[in-house]
């Protein structure tokens, strides 16, 4: 095996190649409590005394790492390290270049993590290949700047995939040199004139080649394609419809010339198989792999139907693996309809499809930003999706592996102790230490919640976390607190907050999450919701504000203003020293002019400006200070 020091040519491999939760293994001396900030945190470790100094770099690349586990997947290298770090030597050992980057990524959360990193040895492997962001900008254009952000933040953190969603009914957004009607203004519904050119795809690419992360460019068809039938005159599925399209799939790989996977979307709209085994034919003539949503409407999903199709996106409760093919799982991971606390939690206890590790037919799992509803800017989207925390809690569950159930069984609620509850507090620790530095300038609206607990109905039942499903937006699908519960019925949480003194906090307060996929009426001035929630702190009713939306319909083009808690201020309230009671009547009824009726509530208290918990107090609806 030859070692290479990193002089020159290495140092510069270092510089372009551009972290893993609980160790299995390892001398924990202390201090490594505060390193497991990492995200994810390694497989295993070993943890000596003292502090790198600096003075050599080297790499080994190697033909394999040591009890590592990998797995076949077209167009995915082999993520094994090992980082073995002294006093005087930096040591990392690789299958691939690609494991150099994971490695390097390891190294920079030890230096955020200490200022300089500690003397360790650290093994360390995925549990599945792909671990992704889709994010839509065919409805909303995201600017290359933020693109670039968010390819620099999946890189640090480990995701490996970003899913570029580049066309839909909104408008055309890839660049056609052949066919520019398709981003001419009036082929937009929304944000006319703004889309990629094949230059911007082609340096994106790069950009992320570089970093370790592969881009997955889609156009879909034949559905969600309205931009295109404005555009052409005809729409996809017919013959000039599907001529065209294979001359965009020409531009498409012409622009993204690294890209082993093309995605063509043939969801929803309704097609055939002859459609779908032509258009992916075509991309294997040209050497791509191709993946399409699933299921398909109207098409049997298998790979003696679809011969050429080699990857599919799992989505809603239709979505099922298909033997043969690689899948990825995105059944439960549409966060644009998640609220900030309860649908984190569930998403970071659930295995990926009903497995701990990933093999050739589960690929891995993706964090789904849809941008149906429109959002007033690009940081609204970050905000009210709840984009990092989300993601972080998918690619933690994707390298470490494990989760004892998948979500249809685990449901979102947070058990009141025991293992589970024990993993996402450290999972939630290092969240938070992350939102507090590495993230500090991202706007994550998730707190602490881990220690909040409340009574629940008739029979009292003790549940954990800011926000408690009741019944999920889901319904039985999804497992709840109170599934079984008949419309008509209203009932009662509550619990009680010790302060050490009097103080002013501010309170997050939400009951009914608005979805930004959803077309619903926004609340009526003077009431929390549609159903009439209510919620009282020492006796005294607290009011919401004011709905900037009130009464009127949300539509898809309507921006969607105070109506979620993470865009708001909290609620000022007075804390007296000693308990405080907080009272919930929630009832349960048909909500109005809202698709999806969430029955649920949030509350916690957080500093003013809405930010980090309020510290020091205890929440405990049995009123003990423990």
């Amino acid at each position: 095996m030859k070692i290479r020091s990193v002089l020159a040519a290495a140092m510069l491999l270092m510089a372009l190649l551009t972290q893993a939760a609980t160790p299995t293994t390892g001398k924990q001396r202390g201090a490594w409590k505060e390193a497991s900030i990492l995200l994810p945190t390694p497989k295993s470790y070993t943890l000596g005394k003292g502090y790198y100094h600096g003075k050599d770099t080297l790499i080994e690349m190697v033909d394999s790492i040591e009890g590592a586990y990998d797995y076949p997947l077209d167009g995915f290298e082999n993520e094994a390290y090992r980082l073995d770090i002294s006093k005087r030597r930096i040591y990392i050992r690789a299958v691939t270049p690609t494991g150099v980057i994971r490695a390097r990524q390891t190294l920079a959360q030890l230096t955020d993590a200490y200022g300089r990193p500690p003397v360790v040895s650290i093994t360390d492997w995925p549990a599945f290949k792909l671990r992704g962001l889709m994010h839509d900008a065919g409805r909303s254009f995201i600017s290359i700047d933020e693109l670039r952000h968010e390819i620099d933040l999946l890189s640090r953190f480990k995701l490996n995939v970003l899913h570029w969603h580049l066309t839909d009914n909104q408008g055309f957004r890839f660049e056609s040199k052949r066919f520019p009607q398709l981003n001419a203004d009036s082929s937009f519904t929304r944000f006319p004139g703004l889309y990629y050119t094949q230059e911007e795809c082609r340096n994106l690419e790069a950009y992320a080649h570089e970093r370790g992360v592969l881009i997955i460019p889609e156009i879909d068809m034949p559905g969600h394609s309205k931009a295109f039938e404005r555009a052409m005159g005809f729409n996809m599925s017919s013959e000039p419809g599907r001529e065209v399209l294979k001359v965009l799939l020409d531009e498409l790989c012409t622009a993204f010339p690294l890209a082993p996977y093309i995605h063509i979307g043939a969801d929803e709209a309704g097609t055939t198989a002859a459609f779908v085994n032509e258009m992916t034919a075509y991309l294997h003539q040209r050497g791509r792999h191709t993946v399409v949503w699933n299921p398909i409407s109207g098409v049997n999903l298998s790979r003696e139907n679809l011969p050429h199709v080699d990857m599919t996106s799992m989505w809603s409760t239709r979505g099922r693996k298909v033997a043969g093919m690689a899948n990825i799982d995105l059944r439960y991971n549409y966060i644009n309809h998640f609220d900030v606390f309860a649908d984190l939690v569930g998403l970071y206890k659930s295995q990926v499809y009903y497995q701990s590790q990933g093999d050739a037919e589960v690929a891995g799992a993706m964090t789904a930003v849809w941008n149906d509803r429109k959002l007033p800017s690009e940081r609204d989207i970050i905000l009210q999706n709840n984009l990092w925390a989300n993601a972080l809690a998918t690619v933690e569950r994707c390298w470490k592996g494990g989760g004892t159930r998948y979500i249809e069984q685990g449901g979102t609620m947070l058990p009141n102790e025991g293992p589970e509850y024990d993993e996402f507090c450290d999972f939630e620790r290092r969240l938070l230490w992350h939102k507090a530095h590495s993230l500090r300038h991202e706007p994550i609206p998730y707190v602490k919640q881990t220690n909040v607990r409340w009574r629940v109905g008739e029979q009292e039942v003790l549940a954990t976390g800011a926000a408690i499903y009741l019944r999920h937006t889901w319904g039985s699908t999804v497992p709840s607190l109170l599934p079984d519960t008949q419309p008509g019925t209203t009932i009662s949480a509550y619990t009680y907050i010790y302060s050490p003194f009097d103080q002013t906090a501010g309170a997050l307060i939400e009951f009914q999450n608005y979805g930004r996929s959803e077309n619903d009426l926004a609340p009526d001035l003077g009431q929390w919701d549609r159903k009439g929630s209510r919620i009282w702190f020492n006796d005294k009713e607290l009011l919401p504000p004011k709905w900037l939306n009130s009464g009127r319909y949300i539509n898809s083009e309507t921006d969607l203003l105070n109506e979620n808690l993470s865009v708001r201020p909290p609620l000022p309230v007075q804390l007296q020293k000693g308990w405080n009671k907080v009272l919930l009547h929630l009832p349960y009824q048909p909500a109005p002019g809202v698709r999806l009726n969430k029955w649920m509530f949030t509350f916690v208290l957080t500093d003013l400006d809405g930010r980090n918990a309020l510290p020091d107090i205890i929440y405990s609806p049995d009123r003990l200070l423990e």
